[in-house]
């Protein structure tokens, strides 16, 4: 089987990447001190609705439903390495 990364897998991860190197990381101590704060461990603290939006408007959500379902329509071997 070939499973060598096409040019749309390679770009997405490095889009992704991109992504946790600017919101993800720089905000992990942020998530843990608004989780602390919370009623419950269950929450979803506001960092986490900032980053998800973010996300949406890179285009870089839900990435692993189809095209039809409003996702990038990734096949299996596209997104497995994402």
């Amino acid at each position: 089987m070939h499973f060598e990364f096409n040019d749309r897998t390679k770009e997405l991860c490095a889009r992704v990447q991109d992504f946790m190197d600017r919101h993800i990381y720089p905000n992990e101590d942020l998530y843990y001190q608004q989780l602390e704060q919370a009623d419950s461990r269950w929450t979803v603290v506001p960092i986490l609705e900032e980053v998800k939006q973010k996300a949406k408007d890179e285009g870089l959500w839900n990435m692993f439903l189809p095209e039809s379902q409003n996702g990038a329509g990734l096949t299996n071997l596209e997104y497995a390495p994402i």
